[in-house]
């Protein structure tokens, strides 16, 4: 379903990222009890994401058995739209365990590219993407969803067709596809020559 941002995020099949991605467009849509809610996931490298990361509070997904706590589970997700209205972010391992949640990411990257504008579960998931091969997911309490993959805004995903006039914060020219009400926005890689 999300092709472009497949071809931007290589590292991860499409049975573990698009249920993720899934799952943070809900969470943009639909906000909790009423109002916008911002979180943020990492994809894989989990042992170097939990080594840069500490819990703000018990966790709450500890000793739970793995196949509840998996992104394709649907009585997780309900969980996961509870624990996103805490602080920190979620922690989901390669194969699509979620391995922890409310954690404080501590990555400090010189070389993370974030556009001015975006606020800190954008930096923090910009920053572990450059120092980790993780993947950063950030749902926005502007309800835009984010992709930081090697330090990079990859990808942002405007969840309604209302909000499709957002500015974006890709830089350079923007590859767009329609998905439903779904934007996705993603570099275009076509070289300016070419794409006359």
């Amino acid at each position: 379903m999300f092709e472009s941002i497949l071809c931007e995020v290589t590292e991860y099949g499409p049975d573990v990222l698009e249920p993720l991605i899934g799952l943070a467009v809900e969470i943009a849509r639909e906000g909790r009890e009423g109002r916008r809610i911002g979180t943020l996931f990492t994809l894989g490298d989990e042992e170097a994401v939990l080594a840069r990361s500490r819990p703000l509070i018990l966790d709450p997904l500890l000793g739970h058995p793995e196949s509840s706590r998996h992104v394709t589970n649907l009585n997780l997700r309900g969980t996961i739209k509870e624990l996103a209205q805490l602080d920190g972010g979620f922690v989901v391992s390669h194969d699509g365990i979620v391995l922890s949640a409310c954690r404080y990411l501590d990555a400090v990257a010189a070389e993370a590219d974030v556009p001015l504008g975006l606020g800190s579960r954008h930096i923090a998931a910009a920053n572990m993407s450059a120092v980790t091969k993780a993947v950063g997911i950030v749902v926005s309490e502007s309800s835009v969803v984010r992709l930081f993959c090697h330090g990079q805004l990859v990808a942002e995903i405007i969840p309604e067709l209302w909000m499709k006039d957002q500015a974006s914060h890709l830089r350079g020219t923007a590859k767009t596809e329609q998905i439903g009400e779904l934007t996705v926005l993603t570099p275009n890689r076509v070289p300016a020559s070419a794409a006359k």
